[in-house]
């Protein structure tokens, strides 16, 4: 008999409760497997981010750009892009081509020259040479020749083996270069170049100014020359030849002085920017950098050169200058220059180049000037490399988008991008490689929003990147809003934070960075027409109370506004005052305005008071509903009867249920046509309908003092926080820029008290109004006497404290007050006597005293019930209806009661609660604003934790949230917040016929329905087969015709069989087999963790813990070979996937550093495994989990390098040959091999490629096996040769045996006859 022990039936228990999740995952197959992924970066497209260095080949027509991050672009024809980064991370400073090699030398920081092969899509690195000793400064790659010469810091020339990248023997020492006379160094190589016309003959420029033409078959100098003495004044920055040996330097102080190598001395000195001065001197000049000389056979000279411009112009002018005989043109650019090359018909030196071309990069542009055409225009770039025209702010991807979506972007964007003038007429210059567009079953859809407050759409599909459409946010508004919005160092009022856009029905949602949010509506056609204008109530955390013995009575929110007339018509017309200063253009009653084809404004929802950021977006055409959330609340918007829904703070979400409805007009131009109700009635709410409306003339001002909250739920952190604020902003002296927010600031708080006669609705803010006293900015003692009851008690402690923190006098401030207050509270309710519950409010004949001592509980205990519909007044409270009449709205100044219930439920608060106060006062205080890290608390009730939340994540869904109904499918709002609750709202929609008369009506559950540790970041829905369940949408109409369609709700578009998303509809209730009832999942993630929700019965039927320490960047749950699984980016750089349901592990493995909040913000997945990020301000990388797009990516990539052949140099006249003229050839085989000597070991050191070890093996093996084939081959090649000569030797065998039967008859013929009968 098995022994009975207790802890066995623990065992036995937790095996019972752990057979549901294995009994689904039974059920559920899931087919994703670890050999489906691979992470591979795919696609880069923008502008290199800060580049440094320009290499062009002639022969492939290939440029290739590096930067100073070590990353290298070679840039073709439309879709030939290679990219490829060096190890190190190290600044490109030089590049160069192997012309026509397919192979590239590049120069990094850490002076290292690496050898690059591009025959290969990918450009692989094949080895590297490190020097030790010396500095690289600049390099020269003869044409044609497998030896680089590389100059140093030292002044020395070394000479590097680029097939074996093995140093030479031979090496030019800088003092063998300079006359024996010279006592000082002559600096570092600056350039390095070769004789057109005598390969040997090598010019070396040092940084002082010495120039010393090398002869290498001589070893030594042949000719020396210098501008001056040496001088800082005389230093060369650059060198050129002309094609018949002339030579050209450019030098520091912006001279060109030309050379012929028969004198020490310049031929001629020329300053082509100098004008003189008054006093006859040249002005100064900045140096010329850069300097190139180019012919042509008609004759014409063209000397190239950036820089050398005044001084005084210098730093605001930046140019390339073309001197083309003796007119000089100078081309402005609009950034500095980094470098440029003049691109050629032939590569070879000693012939006319033929100039046709000037490729200028500049520090954020590339540009292409045409030499050919008058004016020397521009050449239209076909690159994307306009993305950091206006920092981008945010991005999207959708991958699989909807087939028509770029068809039609494309045609807005055309009529909308009219053809710039100026532009050359030629084609683009740089057109090597090859690519043929792959066929892609999908579209690709990029959006990038901008500091400047434009939207951009990009085509993604099959690895090209082209702009399709430009969407400017500032056209919403007047020019002189957007131009003054914002002091100097702020963001742009218009810069777009957030997007949201439904694919399926055209609409487009962006949110701006004072809280303003803009929707659009795609049309084909251009229209004219009002923008209707909306105001969303500024969000406060101060409650009602609302003690309501009713099940579903909750706390409904008070919404702060102002209700000065000039303001109030200022909003009807759309401009808002304060900071965000924006006039929107063409709203309501201006008589509208023209609007483009594309996305126009429909709705303009703008958010007055202080900035409200924007950190959750979303919107559902189905719903007809747009929500949007940040620190303080949600705000859910009605987009088509242009009216706002619902806006709550964190904390009201946390309460009993309760509907909100809006009543007000659609827009606010009709506010004017009826009285406007007082504000703080909240005439959206219904239950505060039934309030006697007030009188014009006797319309109540507003009150400078603030809601005070029961002392039942007081809350001394936040009051701590408020009376915090209060102090900061009555010792700040108001300047005229924020004068009316002050204002609008002291209006924000409302009491009302239901009179019961109409000539009685004078009550106290009449007498109270913020008109009376303007300039009254500190709190004074009187002022004292009208805070709260605990506020009064400790207002001194706090302005101490306020002193106290200003001044930093001591560390220990928040633990002493916190003694003090409890000392304080203790004293005054023992001695403070008992209030009468009958006690009412005295009020005067000239002013309505506000009470402060009404009854909180009735006489059984229940908590007494403010009046709000007359209605529902029962009749137990009829007796007490004279007093309930006098109770203020929004909660009085009241002192507590001492009744048992009250002492008791203040007792029943947890000490732990008391231990934290002063480290959560301290971090109340000090909150830093960080976008990762932020406090989680595991209390779900504590009213001081819910006050710092703010929303995270929005998700509309049709989904089972009551447990009480598991067979309704409701409309529903998922909320996530940023300390990890799930909350919901539940959302009442009308009949479709009765939808845009019908309000929509929401309602919220109360309290969190899921905790999860950290942010939440996504949520989503699965079916209960583990399909995930697409959202409603509703198809695009184009609104531009009359005929008004019907509106029906559809599935999300259906995916074609190859690709690879299974999506499911909303099940139905007999589609699910699960015991529990349970019919959806939710799929939720947070910064720290996962779980999957079984729904209705809320039960967690899966959960992984990602991270303990660390967080998630960002969290999607995508689809992928026709299932779903969550894809994590974690802030330790690795990419992270799991299946779902079952929240099985299936990758993790080291993608990006989080080097940067510029990834965090802008790393985005979408469907099919694809995603991408910011990898610089201007670039943006693509990159794919997906291992079969993988094995197909080679596919789409375009060949780099085509096989091409080599002009043929100049042939050389008969004169030139005959008298020693023309180019002479060059063996540095001989001069630079193995007869050189060997090279110091010290000087540089051999780096391998990756091809090392293993590599190495198979390298050395496939090495052995083409000798053993080309042994085999010539062994072949041998036999053939053999049998042809056996075969030539037959018949020659044959020949001769034919001879000699001929001359055998022929003798015959003869033999006999005499020689007189021949």
């Amino acid at each position: 008999m098995k022994k009975f022990t207790f802890k066995g039936v623990l065992d036995g228990f937790r095996s019972s409760m752990q057979a549901a999740p294995r009994g689904t995952e039974q059920e559920i197959q899931e087919t994703l497997r670890p050999e489906h992924f691979q992470v591979k970066k795919t696609f880069r497209h923008g502008f290199p981010f800060s580049p440094t260095a320009l290499a062009w080949d002639p022969i492939q027509k290939l440029l290739a750009i590096g930067d100073k991050t070590g990353n290298l672009r070679i840039l073709g024809g439309p879709g030939v892009d290679a990219h490829v980064r060096h190890d190190v991370g190290e600044a490109v400073l030089h590049a160069k081509f192997l012309i026509n090699e397919g192979a590239l030398v590049t120069v990094t920081a850490d002076d290292q020259l690496h050898l690059w092969t591009f025959r290969q899509k990918s450009p692989q690195r094949l080895q590297s040479l490190k020097f030790q000793r010396e500095r690289v400064t600049c390099l020269h790659l003869p044409l044609q020749s497998k030896w680089v010469h590389v100059g140093t810091e030292r002044g020395n020339v070394h000479v590097v083996n680029v097939e074996t990248f093995a140093l030479s023997g031979y090496v030019i020492n800088w003092n063998k270069a300079i006359e024996v006379t010279r006592s000082n160094h002559p600096g570092a190589v600056v350039d390095i170049s070769e004789n057109p016309l005598d390969a040997s003959k090598l010019l070396i420029a040092f940084e002082s100014g010495l120039l010393v033409v090398w002869d290498l078959r001589a070893r030594t100098a042949e000719w020396r020359g210098a501008l001056g003495t040496g001088g800082p004044a005389d230093g060369v920055r650059a060198a050129a030849w002309q094609h018949d040996g002339k030579l050209m330097t450019a030098h520091i102080d912006g001279a060109l002085a030309t050379w012929t190598t028969r004198g020490p001395r310049p031929s001629s000195v020329s300053y082509p920017h100098a004008k003189a001065t008054k006093d006859g001197k040249l002005e100064t000049c900045k140096p010329i950098h850069r300097l190139e000389w180019k012919t042509s056979k008609t004759g014409e000279s063209l000397v190239i050169f950036s820089g050398g411009l005044p001084t005084d112009k210098a730093g605001k002018t930046h140019s390339i200058t073309v001197l083309n005989g003796k007119s000089t043109t100078v081309l402005e650019m609009e950034h500095s220059v980094v470098d440029f090359v003049t691109l050629c018909e032939t590569p070879h030196t000693a012939d006319y180049q033929e100039p046709y071309a000037i490729v200028v990069l500049l520090q954020n542009d590339l540009v292409v000037i045409d030499l050919l055409s008058p004016g020397y225009p521009c050449f239209e770039n076909p690159y994307p490399m306009d993305i950091h025209e206006s920092p981008v702010t945010c991005c999207s991807y959708f991958a699989d988008c909807p087939s028509d979506l770029i068809p039609a972007f494309y045609s807005v964007g055309r009529q909308g991008n009219k053809k710039v003038a100026g532009f050359s007429e030629k084609l683009w210059p740089i057109n090597g490689g090859e690519w043929a567009p792959a066929s892609c079953s999908y579209s690709e859809i990029i959006l990038t929003g901008h500091a400047d407050g434009s939207v951009k759409f990009w085509d993604a599909s099959a690895g090209t990147l082209q702009i399709l459409y430009k969407l400017k946010c500032s056209k919403v508004f007047e020019r002189g809003g957007v131009a003054g919005g914002g002091a100097a160092g702020e963001e742009s009022p218009v810069a777009a934070q957030q997007l949201a856009l439904c694919a399926e029905s055209r609409r487009l949602a962006v949110a701006l960075p004072h809280g303003h949010v803009l929707l659009f509506k795609f049309r084909k056609t251009e229209t004219h027409g009002e923008t209707h204008v909306i105001e969303v109530p500024m969000i406060t955390d101060t409650l009602e109370e609302e003690t309501s013995p009713e099940a579903e009575g909750g706390r409904s929110m008070s919404f702060s506004r102002g209700a000065d007339s000039v303001e109030g018509e200022n909003r009807r017309s759309g401009v808002w005052g304060g900071w965000s200063s924006l006039r929107v253009r063409g709203a309501s009653g201006t008589g509208g305005a023209r609007r483009a084809a594309g996305f126009q404004p429909a709705l303009v929802a703008l958010q007055p008071g202080p900035p409200h950021a924007v950190t959750a977006l979303t919107l559902n055409s189905s719903y007809g509903l747009m929500a949007w959330g940040g620190d303080r609340g949600v705000v859910v918007v009605d987009m088509s009867r242009r009216c706002v829904v619902s806006a709550l703070c964190t904390a009201a979400l946390y309460h009993a249920p309760r509907h909100t409805e809006r009543q007000r007009s659609p827009s606010l131009d009709q506010a004017e046509e009826t009285p406007r109700p007082s504000p703080a009635l909240s005439p959206e709410a219904p239950e505060e309908a039934a309030l006697p409306p007030l009188p014009l003339e006797e319309k109540p001002k507003l009150d400078p003092r603030r809601k005070s909250t029961s002392w039942k739920n007081f809350n001394l952190k936040r009051q701590l926080s408020k009376v915090d604020l209060k102090f900061k902003a009555a010792f700040a002296v108001p300047t005229e820029n924020n004068l009316e927010e002050t204002v609008a600031e002291k209006s924000t708080s409302q009491f009302y008290c239901e009179a019961t006669d109409k000539t009685d609705a004078a009550v106290e803010p009449n007498a109270e109004s913020p008109e009376l006293d303007d300039n009254k900015t500190v709190v004074n003692e009187e002022d004292k006497s009208q805070l709260s009851s605990p506020l009064r008690v400790c207002s001194d402690v706090f302005e101490r404290m306020h002193k106290e923190l200003q001044e930093k006098r001591s560390s220990d401030v928040y633990d002493r007050m916190h003694k003090e207050l409890q000392e304080r509270w203790k004293d005054k309710e023992a001695n403070e006597p008992a209030v009468s519950p009958d006690v009412s409010p005295v009020v005067e004949e000239e002013k309505a005293t506000r009470p402060d001592n009404l009854p909180l509980f009735e006489e059984d205990g229940r908590p007494t019930r403010p009046p709000r519909q007359k209605g529902k007044i029962k009749k137990e409270d009829v007796e007490k209806k004279d007093q309930r009449d006098q109770r203020l709205l929004s909660v009085p100044n009241i002192k507590y009661s001492k009744q048992e219930g009250a002492k008791e439920t203040r007792r029943k608060q947890p000490s732990s609660q008391q231990a934290s106060f002063a480290g959560n006062l301290m971090r109340r205080f000090n909150k830093l604003d960080s976008s990762f890290s932020r406090s989680r608390s595991s209390s779900m009730s504590s009213l001081e934790n819910i006050s710092q939340e703010g929303i995270q994540c929005l998700a509309f869904a049709d989904s089972y949230t009551k447990k009480s109904d598991p067979t309704t499918l409701l409309p529903t709002l998922w909320i996530g917040t940023t300390l990890g609750s799930v909350l919901t709202m539940m959302i009442s929609l009308p009949e479709a016929d009765l939808r845009h008369t019908q309000p929509v009506v929401v309602s919220t559950s109360g309290g969190p329905i899921f905790r999860l540790r950290g942010s939440i970041l996504t949520m989503s829905f699965l079916d209960c087969n583990g399909a995930l369940i697409p959202y409603s949408y509703e198809s695009w109409k184009d609104d531009s015709k009359d005929v008004r369609e019907r509106r029906e709700r559809t599935p999300t578009k259906q995916s074609s069989s190859s690709s690879g998303s299974r999506m499911s509809p909303t099940p139905g209730p007999t589609e699910c087999s699960s015991t529990v009832g349970d019919r959806q999942f939710v799929v939720i993630a947070s910064e720290k963790q996962a779980r999957v929700v079984a729904l209705p019965s809320q039960n967690c039927v899966y959960r992984q813990q990602i991270v303990e320490t660390d967080f998630i960047v960002k969290a999607e749950i995508v689809s992928l070979k026709d299932s779903v699984c969550l894809v994590n980016y974690l802030s330790t750089g690795h990419l992270a996937a799991y299946s779902l349901p079952s929240l099985r592990p299936l990758i993790d493995v080291d993608f990006l550093p989080l080097t940067e909040l510029r990834i965090a913000k802008t790393f985005c997945f979408s469907n099919r495994g694809h995603g991408l990020y910011l990898a610089s301000p201007s670039e943006i990388q693509k990159f794919t989990i997906d291992a079969e797009f993988c094995q197909q990516l080679n596919e789409m990539l375009g060949e780099v390098f085509l096989a091409r052949d080599m002009p043929e140099p100049p042939k050389e006249s008969f004169f030139r040959g005959l008298f020693g003229g023309g180019a002479r050839p060059l063996d540095r085989e001989e001069l630079f091999g193995e007869s050189s000597g060997k090279a110091s070991r010290t000087v540089a050191k051999h780096i391998p490629g990756p091809a090392s070890g293993l590599d190495q093996l198979g390298v050395r093996a496939s090495t052995a096996a083409s000798e053993v084939s080309r042994a085999h081959q010539m062994v072949v090649e041998r036999g053939d040769k053999l049998s042809q000569l056996e075969d030539r030797t037959e018949r020659m065998h044959s020949q001769a045996a034919e001879f000699s039967s001929s001359a055998h008859q022929l003798m015959l013929k003869y033999k006999d006859k005499k020689w007189y009968q021949l």
